[in-house]
C-alpha cells in the first residue's frame, strides 16, 4: 500500500478517558443530593456550562472540575459552603490519579502501522494533562509528531497538515468523534476513519457529514490492519 498519513486521535481512540469524567459525575450526583431533578437533568445543566465554558477555557480535568464547580453553586438546594466546593473539585482532581487504560487492540495495531505509514498524534485539551497521558501510555514512541491544540477544528486540520506538508489526499483521521475527529477531517478535504465507542462524551456527538467516499467506519481499531 502506497504509504498514508494516519492522523490519530488520543482519548478514547487510544485509550479509556470519559469513563473517568463520568464515574466524577455519578458522585457528583450523589453528593448534590437533589431532592427533585434526577441525573439526566443535573446533566443537561452540566453540559449546557460545560458547552459554554470550553469556548473560553478549553477541555481537561481541571476544566471539568470548575464545572462541576458551577453547576453545584447553581442546583445546591443547601448553603453552598467552600469545603463542599473543594469536595466537587475533588471528583475531578481524582481523575490524575485513574490509570492509562489502552484500548484493545491500540500498541499492537501502533507497531504494526508505525513503519508502513506517517503516524501523527492529534489531540485537544490542556497541554499538561494531555502530555501527562501521552507520557503515561507509553504510545508516544509509535508517533512521528504529536500535536495539541485547544480545539479540533477545520482550521486546525489544515493548519495541521500544512505545517507537516501532508497530501490532503493520502491523509486519514482515525477517531471516535464525529465533532472533533471526522467531520472537521472531512470539511478540510480529508479522509477519515469513525471508530466509535460506547461512552463518546454526549458533546462530541453530531451527525457525520456526507463525506463523498471518504469515509471508512470499524468496529475496532485493531481492524486499521485490515486496511492500512
Amino acid at each position: 500500500m502506497t504509504p498514508q498519513f494516519l492522523i490519530i486521535d488520543a482519548d478514547d481512540t487510544l485509550w479509556e478517558n470519559n469513563i473517568y469524567f463520568e464515574r466524577a459525575f455519578d458522585e457528583f450526583v450523589q453528593f448534590l443530593d437533589h431532592s427533585t431533578m434526577p441525573p439526566a437533568e443535573v446533566r443537561s445543566v452540566l453540559d449546557a456550562i460545560e458547552e459554554a465554558n470550553a469556548r473560553i477555557h478549553g477541555y481537561g480535568i481541571l476544566n471539568f472540575g470548575r464545572n462541576l464547580r458551577h453547576t453545584y453553586e447553581r442546583l445546591a438546594e443547601r448553603e453552598v459552603r467552600p469545603e463542599d466546593l473543594e469536595t466537587v473539585m475533588g471528583f475531578a482532581r481524582r481523575i490524575f490519579d485513574c490509570p492509562i487504560e489502552t484500548i484493545a487492540g491500540v500498541p499492537e495495531t501502533l507497531a504494526y502501522l508505525r513503519p508502513r505509514h506517517d503516524l501523527t498524534l492529534f489531540t485537544k485539551g490542556h497541554p499538561d494533562e494531555q502530555r501527562l497521558k501521552i507520557d503515561r501510555s507509553g504510545l508516544a514512541k509509535y508517533f512521528e509528531h504529536t500535536a495539541i491544540v485547544k480545539e479540533k477544528d477545520c482550521e486546525a486540520y489544515r493548519r495541521l497538515v500544512a505545517g507537516r506538508g501532508m497530501d490532503p489526499a493520502r491523509t486519514w483521521m482515525i477517531g471516535n468523534s464525529p465533532k472533533s475527529d471526522i467531520n472537521p477531517a472531512l470539511a478540510a478535504g480529508l479522509h477519515a476513519v469513525f471508530i466509535p465507542h460506547a461512552h463518546t462524551w454526549v458533546l462530541e456527538k453530531q451527525e457525520i457529514a456526507e463525506a463523498d467516499g471518504r469515509l471508512l467506519a470499524l468496529e475496532r481499531f485493531e481492524d486499521l490492519r485490515k486496511h492500512f
